[in-house]
């Protein structure tokens, strides 16, 4: 009926929009985290409030929520992937952030399926098609060329070699957590998986940052850094994270990567209007070449899909035989 219908129609809308203002929170997060990283708060700093609130909002939300038991044993397994998938990516993400442009920083964003492909052979023995490697080699050149157009420019509203080898290194450190903990995850609900992951790296993380944080001079921070640190905390990490989730439980992996590219074009287009990047020929050319390399890792066949469809010809052979 007129009522089911609905919902079919509904139910993968919601999951685009979802996915959409995950991409857009990311995007906007970017030159929003730079800006308020240059009004008085460092990039430390800023991972402590990050990590801090995303553990508060989780753990608040799993209060209006059937209590979901984890196992001793993968509380200590979320532990491993909070500080692959919490502290590392997020220090390395937001200090190189602080360093380098916000439009290099969200491109580099866009790399985190080539890792993924690469961790996918070493550690899955995942077969490497022609595809793949030319996706990893694009990927990589324009990795390097938009490394280099930072290093050569010293100017930091161009890009800066240290951040972006940062912003990489937190693709990385994701791609890996995703590989060593992907079955980990999928066992849990986001919001289960999310507050213990936020309350490990809360435990792991404050003990060396919580110095920093304190002896911030917080009565100097404009009501401007303190509204972009809000955006940063409540959209760029827990709307963000519960939106992706929504998504990913209603579309393909290939459709959720075609929204990768989302992020960078709003970073760079709101960041070049304020004023906080610029955006030259060359770092044209290198985000054309990493996202020509993501395309490519993507929509190439994992083994999974590979096996399928020698299943299928085998027995549509079968049929054939028979008929």
């Amino acid at each position: 009926d007129m009522n089911t219908r609905s919902i079919k129609l509904s139910r993968p809308l919601a999951a685009h929009l979802s996915m959409l203002g995950a991409c857009v929170s990311w995007g906007l997060m970017a030159p929003m985290g730079n800006d308020a990283m240059t009004h008085g708060l460092s990039g430390v700093t800023m991972v402590s409030l990050r990590i801090l609130g995303g553990a508060a909002l989780f753990w608040l939300t799993s209060l209006f929520l059937p209590r979901e038991r984890v196992s001793g044993r993968d509380r200590l397994l979320l532990a491993g992937a909070s500080a692959l998938g919490l502290i590392c990516n997020q220090c390395c993400y937001t200090i190189g952030l602080g360093i380098t442009s916000p439009s290099n920083a969200s491109i580099m964003t866009t790399s985190m399926p080539i890792f993924a492909m690469m961790l996918s052979f070493a550690i899955l023995r995942e077969p490497i098609t022609w595809m793949k490697g030319g996706g990893v080699a694009l990927g990589c050149a324009g990795a390097v060329a938009l490394v280099m157009t930072s290093a050569a420019s010293g100017d930091s509203k161009v890009g800066d070699l240290r951040g972006d080898l940062l912003c990489l290194s937190a693709q990385f450190s994701f791609a890996l957590y995703l590989s060593l903990f992907n079955k980990l995850i999928r066992r849990y609900s986001v919001i289960t998986v999310n507050k213990w992951m936020f309350l490990w790296a809360l435990a792991l993380l404050i003990p060396f940052t919580g110095g920093e944080a304190l002896s911030t001079p917080w009565e100097n921070i404009s009501a401007r850094a303190w509204t972009e640190v809000g955006f940063v905390v409540f959209f760029g990490t827990f709307v963000a994270y519960i939106l992706t989730m929504v998504a990913q439980q209603t579309l393909r992996p290939t459709v959720v990567s075609v929204y990768n590219y989302v992020q960078p074009l709003v970073a760079v287009s709101v960041s070049v209007a304020a004023g906080l990047a610029t955006f030259s020929l060359g770092q044209a050319m290198g985000a054309l070449l990493v996202f020509a390399g993501v395309a490519l890792v993507t929509k190439s066949k994992s083994r999974r899909d590979m096996e399928l469809a020698k299943a299928k010809e085998r027995k549509e052979a079968g049929h054939g035989q028979d008929s």
